[in-house]
């Protein structure tokens, strides 16, 4: 069965018209898809990647082809606060602003509580957590001289259920709840205080999605025997897809959704019922 996307009556404007977004780990998997779904909606996209030129520079060929003169790349370790901080500048640098920030970046190194190292727990949650809070303080920092912003972080199922051998990602999955329920609070408390209330506009929101198991590299590895056993565990039966994460993803993003902060958006086929 093959899917088209509706075309739009001319003249109709697309919801994110113009926006500016910033997805880190932007160039492959579910951050691909969020990339596409964005500028889709309207936005010009800026994707973060690290390390893996080959692949973002086909994201980006495929993408410019689409979307011509609406996307730039940014290398950058999201592990370094500094590099977190040079990457939200050089976007508002280039495009002149940033309206939303997609946290979704991340990478697992599984180990046993017994046999996980120093690192094995260090850089997990430097990455997947503390990136995460160091590329939001830069960009909220922009929000709020503007008044108006998104910032929307992917977290994991396996931060609400734990995973045996992923003691570290699953921590720093968890985190992200901590962190977008306090980002979201701060945001409309310091709009408050500036005397710049959201009041009926688009407001500034922070919120989070957490997958669960959904088609990517990530369980590429996975033994059939495996992935067979985790389908049987999932009430709709099946794995989700990259793009029912983006699409949840795309509606955070929209003024629609300027009612909806703090929200952890769970997308995992009932897995957590």
């Amino acid at each position: 069965m093959t899917t088209t996307t509706e075309a739009k009556p001319p003249g109709t404007k697309r919801r994110l018209e113009d926006r500016v977004a910033l997805v880190t780990g932007g160039t492959r998997g579910i951050g691909a898809a969020i990339s596409h779904r964005l500028a889709e909606d309207g936005a010009h996209v800026a994707a973060g990647y690290w390390r893996q030129h080959e692949a973002a520079e086909k994201f980006t060929e495929a993408m410019n082809a689409e979307y011509p003169g609406t996307i730039t790349v940014h290398n950058g370790n999201i592990g370094e606060p500094e590099d977190c901080r040079r990457v939200v500048r050089e976007v508002i640098e280039q495009h002149g602003r940033l309206d939303i920030l997609v946290n979704n970046a991340g990478i697992t190194i599984d180990r046993t509580v017994a046999k996980m190292g120093d690192e094995d727990w260090l850089r997990v949650i430097s990455i997947n957590l503390s990136g995460a809070f160091f590329v939001a303080q830069a960009a909220l920092e922009h929000m709020l001289v503007r008044g108006t912003g998104r910032i929307i972080s992917v977290s994991s199922v396996i931060g609400e259920t734990g995973n045996i051998g992923q003691v570290n990602y699953a921590a720093s999955k968890s985190g992200l709840f901590g962190l977008t329920k306090s980002l979201a609070r701060e945001a409309v408390f310091m709009l408050n205080r500036s005397q710049r209330p959201a009041g009926d506009g688009p407001g500034l929101t922070v919120n989070g999605v957490t997958p669960g198991y959904i088609a990517t590299d990530m369980l590429a590895t996975i033994p059939d025997k495996v992935l067979e056993r985790l389908r049987g565990q999932i009430p709709v039966g099946r794995l989700g897809r990259p793009e029912e994460i983006a699409r949840v993803v795309g509606f955070l993003a929209a003024d629609e959704s300027s009612y909806i902060t703090g929200q952890i958006w769970a997308v995992n086929g009932g897995l957590d019922m």
